[in-house]
């Protein structure tokens, strides 16, 4: 990441507690299992526009 940008994030209450599950599962932070989750989906996202 060259620049961040931080962000007010409202998250459902069970979202949250299952992001924060996923992310201790993973030993990363919340904000860290956010953006990975948000990296592969754009990355997903760019694969399948490729695609014929």
């Amino acid at each position: 990441m060259d620049e961040e940008k931080r962000i007010t994030l409202r998250l459902p209450a069970d979202l949250h507690e299952w992001l924060a599950a996923q992310a201790k599962s993973a030993r990363r932070s919340l904000n860290s299992e956010i953006v990975y989750r948000l990296e592969v989906e754009r990355d997903t996202a760019g694969a399948d526009a490729e695609s014929p």
